[in-house]
């Protein structure tokens, strides 16, 4: 969004919540709008606001909502095509019935947050290797457990705006090299 377009998403808010503006000075102003702009600069003006309108119409509480919760209410009305656990988990049982000896193959099949959860291609081999019983119970119920930390880190990494966002994949692809040496 472009820095009229979150001022007039402001004056929207304005109009909705006017108690949360009545006591701003003209240098509070130009700070929220300023910390706005940076929030949202990555963000499509009609995303915002929806999320904003959305937010406006179901809302209860008398205060204007927080960058947080426009974010929060973005990412609700997105329509996100994750995989449940239970059918990430199906992709990689499936995986590990060929994992002996086309481990790689199988886990470049995998979707990307799937293969995040696993880790890696050799750990994908280590459970083909394991007894049936302790992958289907014990390691599912791990994978389970690292498929959703995975997927809600992925949601709030959406949240930050783009500059944290390329400032932490910097900081992961130094950190990834460094470790390759």
């Amino acid at each position: 969004m472009t820095r009229t377009e979150v001022n007039e998403m402001l004056a929207i808010l304005k109009a909705a919540y006017p108690h949360s503006f009545k006591d701003m000075t003209k240098a509070d102003a130009t700070a929220m709008l300023n910390l706005w702009a940076r929030m949202f600069e990555a963000d499509d003006k009609l995303e915002v606001s929806a999320a904003v309108d959305a937010l406006i119409s179901t809302r209860t509480a008398g205060y204007s909502p927080t960058v947080g919760e426009v974010k929060e209410q973005m990412q609700k009305l997105r329509k996100h095509n994750d995989l449940d656990e239970l059918a990430a988990w199906a992709l990689v049982s499936k995986a590990c019935a060929n994992g002996l000896y086309g481990y790689r193959e199988e886990f470049a099949k995998l979707p990307a947050d799937v293969q995040a959860a696993v880790g890696s291609p050799e750990q994908l081999r280590a459970w083909a290797m394991m007894e049936a019983d302790t992958v289907e119970s014990v390691v599912a119920s791990n994978f389970q457990r690292a498929y959703r930390t995975t997927i809600q880190r992925k949601k709030e990494t959406e949240k930050l705006p783009s500059s944290v966002r390329q400032m932490l994949s910097g900081v992961s692809e130094r950190m990834r090299l460094s470790d390759g040496i």
